[in-house]
């Protein structure tokens, strides 16, 4: 997705790839591919001895495994976090995080589950198995709650599963007009975020990482942010936490494979998310946690269930269950290939961002124009032919030797 809000600082007019919270995905099955030149290089590509050498991505349309579309739910105010009487049960709302629905999810969830607690509640409900849905339950466990998912779909079936998996966590967060009053809570919740996903590395299947990416441009870059035709301005908060990610770094020509004249690099963390999703789940049942598959179609649904404390966390879904307007959704998509062990960085470009997860090499197109309050799922899969066309351009014109 293009969870891109916090990275821009990696590249002024770059758009950066990414998300999250994702809803509302579709996946296209696999059809046979247009024609697309194979231009691959050799499997090394170096320039001088204290250069990483960099494995070229087989950027080929016949290797797309999958086109995904999903709609991310912007809230101008930002994340509704806050608390509801519904009858006689409390109702804690944790929705509407845009493209940081990943990115937030364990400082967003801490917010909520202190909420939770507050009504003295011994046992929760979550509404949502998505990304915010599990990190709260998980977190509730951890307050020594007793807790019950009750969700339409499972992971891999969950719409934020569709995310392209970059720590994004401003990404499409709110407009800028509600930034100010946002900033303080944001940065809580980001600095939780970060420090929980500082603890998972190294963790078995990786499912959190750091990679070095590269942006690619052929004009200097700057820092500022480019403005997408059809969207808001966006709220910036990554300056409050300047420590949290490394500081990119602008590379001379000659200290790199590319092409282009200006490079910078950066590093990011990285989910990858079947692994990620998948641990979770086994840490939640491990814990006691119980699941029940059920859908609600009206809130007077969730007045039936045993639990009198519920978290709300069905993200996207939130805008039909509660009649939500100021939930807008945000167009993305993405197209994944078969993956790359080999391929370890990410690369950004005017208009394309790989990202090399370990179940498929993300590949989305940036800063489309009507992705914006557009909650068409249809893929588009000669748009994503298009963006790894773009990327075999890149992967061309490598310098090797």
């Amino acid at each position: 997705m293009q969870r891109r809000q916090f990275l821009r600082q990696a590249g002024a007019t770059l758009a950066v790839a990414s998300t999250a919270a994702v809803a509302s995905c579709t996946r296209q099955p696999v059809t046979s591919a247009s024609a697309v030149p194979a231009t691959v290089p050799p499997p090394a590509v170096r320039i001088r001895p204290d250069v990483a050498e960099l494995a070229p991505v087989r950027a080929q349309a016949d290797r797309i495994t999958g086109v995904y579309v999903c709609t991310r739910p912007f809230r101008a105010a930002g994340p509704r976090i806050e608390t509801e009487k519904l009858g006689h049960k409390t109702l804690v709302h944790n929705y509407g995080h845009g493209g940081s629905g990943w990115s937030l999810s364990w400082g967003s969830g801490t917010l909520a589950v202190r909420m939770a607690q507050a009504t003295g509640a011994r046992a929760i409900g979550v509404i949502g198995c998505g990304a915010i849905g599990l990190t709260s339950a998980i977190l509730a466990q951890r307050a020594g709650l007793a807790v019950r998912i009750y969700a339409k779909a499972l992971p891999p079936d969950v719409y934020s599963m569709r995310a392209s998996g970059l720590w994004t966590p401003d990404s499409r967060l709110c407009d800028a007009a509600h930034a100010p009053a946002l900033a303080v809570r944001w940065e809580e919740m980001a600095r939780i975020s970060h420090a929980t996903y500082q603890s998972l590395l190294g963790v078995p299947g990786r499912p959190i990482e750091w990679i070095d990416g590269y942006a690619l441009a052929d004009a200097p870059m700057g820092h500022g942010h480019a403005a997408i035709p059809g969207e808001p301005e966006y709220g910036q908060f990554q300056d409050r936490v300047p420590e949290l990610l490394p500081h990119p770094v602008d590379l001379p020509p000659g200290s790199h494979p590319f092409a282009q004249p200006y490079v910078r690099r950066y590093a990011t963390l990285m989910f990858n998310i079947s692994t990620y999703a998948r641990m979770l789940m086994a840490d939640f049942l491990a814990a006691g946690g119980k699941i029940e598959v059920r859908e609600f179609s009206h809130p007077r649904e969730l007045l039936k269930l045993p639990e009198h404390t519920l978290i709300n966390a069905t993200g996207y879904g939130a805008k039909a269950l509660f009649n939500d307007d100021s939930i807008v959704p945000v167009r993305g998509q993405t197209a994944r290939l078969i993956p790359q062990p080999e391929v370890t960085y990410g690369l950004r470009t005017r208009h394309v961002s790989m990202v090399p997860r370990s179940d498929g090499l993300l590949v989305q197109v940036l800063d489309d124009t009507g992705d914006f309050n557009n909650a068409d799922t249809t893929p588009d899969r000669a748009a994503s032919e298009a963006a790894v066309r773009e990327l075999a351009a890149v992967m061309a014109g490598m310098r090797r030797g």
